[in-house]
Formats: structure tokens, C-alpha cells, sequence
């Protein structure tokens, strides 16, 4: 058994926590997702849990490693926006974070949009 004052003692202070690395505001909003896992065919349906400019987070029972590059298509008032994205966390039994790499078309623009509207 230790004394609080020992030098052996456990240390009392708590864990220091990373800084937010996030470049874009995230907003806790329920979108519809699909995603495929490149080499996959067979899709995921999800809905994310939260948003941002640059990714997005998904809960699923058994997540996908980190890596994994992906497909996904958000449905934003039944526009699909289509994005390569890659997963960038991992919690087990909980979900994934998307970061999302590359967007096609007008997507970037429309997620913008969409995320500005909410904001205000």
C-alpha cells in the first residue's frame, strides 16, 4: 500500500488531453448514409451521428480498422453527395470516424451549404 505522499504512489493528476485537431466545426446531426468499403460490394447503411466539413462519425456494433479507404454517399434533403473518405478512428463496439478526402462534383459546396444552414 502506498501514502499519497510516497514517490512510488500512482500518480493522483489527471491524464492531460489531446487538443481538438478538427478543422471545421462539427454539428450532432442525423444524416443518412451509405458506405462501401473499397473491394466491397455490399453496402452499409447508416445514419452518421455527427457532421462537419471534413468527416463525419457512424456508430456500428463491429467498426471497421483504421485505413480503410471508402465510398460513401450522404443523402442531404434527397441530394446524394458522393465522397471518398477514409477511417481515420476506431472505438470497439461503438462506431468509426470518417475523414473525408476527396468529394465529387459539387459535393464540398453543398455539405457547406448545408452545414451553414444549420449553423445559423
Amino acid at each position: 500500500m502506498y501514502s499519497p505522499n510516497s514517490p512510488d504512489a500512482p500518480p493522483t493528476t489527471p491524464a492531460l488531453h489531446r487538443p481538438d485537431r478538427r478543422l471545421h466545426a462539427r454539428y450532432t446531426v442525423q444524416v443518412q448514409i451509405e458506405m462501401r468499403l473499397d473491394g466491397d460490394d455490399v453496402p452499409l447503411r447508416l445514419e452518421t451521428t455527427d457532421l462537419s466539413l471534413g468527416g463525419c462519425y457512424v456508430q456500428l456494433m463491429i467498426p471497421m480498422s483504421v485505413g480503410r479507404r471508402l465510398h460513401a454517399t450522404l443523402w442531404l434533403d434527397d441530394c446524394p453527395i458522393v465522397i471518398r473518405g477514409l477511417t481515420v478512428t476506431r472505438h470497439p463496439q461503438f462506431g468509426n470516424g470518417i475523414m473525408f478526402v476527396d468529394f465529387e462534383g459539387q459535393g464540398e459546396a453543398l455539405l457547406k451549404r448545408y452545414l451553414d444552414g444549420i449553423a445559423k
